[in-house]
């Protein structure tokens, strides 16, 4: 690193180390299984043809995948998801503002709920399979 300043090198410094401490936690708050049970589910939307609907509007499944990110985010600071399971029914099944459920429709189907979706797409993960996309 190039620092023109000892104060400009501190300054990187305590930032480099709040960006390890932040990945160090987000990675121990998270079993290996459950982060990649969640990333696999995640990917599995964003590289689907389907899209999500959320709130009354529908968004493409790679807008869906940064809302649940963040949503994971969120509960991951909060200590409140430990598997793959919680993530569907705390983060991507609702609306945690308005509590309308989210659907998520693929191709000519018709919508199905979203926790349905992923937990089918969990069901495929753990077991090998290809992505169901309804």
């Amino acid at each position: 690193m190039f620092c023109l300043t000892s104060l400009r090198c501190a300054v990187y410094g305590a930032l480099f180390a709040t960006l390890l401490v932040a990945t160090e936690l987000y990675a121990a708050s998270l079993s290996a299984v459950a982060q990649a049970e969640i990333e696999g589910l995640l990917s599995r939307l964003s590289s689907s043809d389907c899209k999500f609907q959320r709130n009354g509007s529908w968004y493409t499944a790679v807008d869906a995948r940064a809302h649940l990110r963040r949503k994971l985010d969120y509960l991951i600071d909060r200590d409140a998801v430990e598997n793959a399971e919680q993530f569907i029914e705390r983060a991507a099944s609702q609306s945690s503002r308005s509590g309308k459920a989210y659907q998520v429709q693929c191709g000519k189907h018709e919508p199905v709920a979203s926790g349905q979706w992923l937990r089918t797409q969990l069901r495929a993960l753990r077991h090998g399979g290809k992505s169901a996309q309804n």
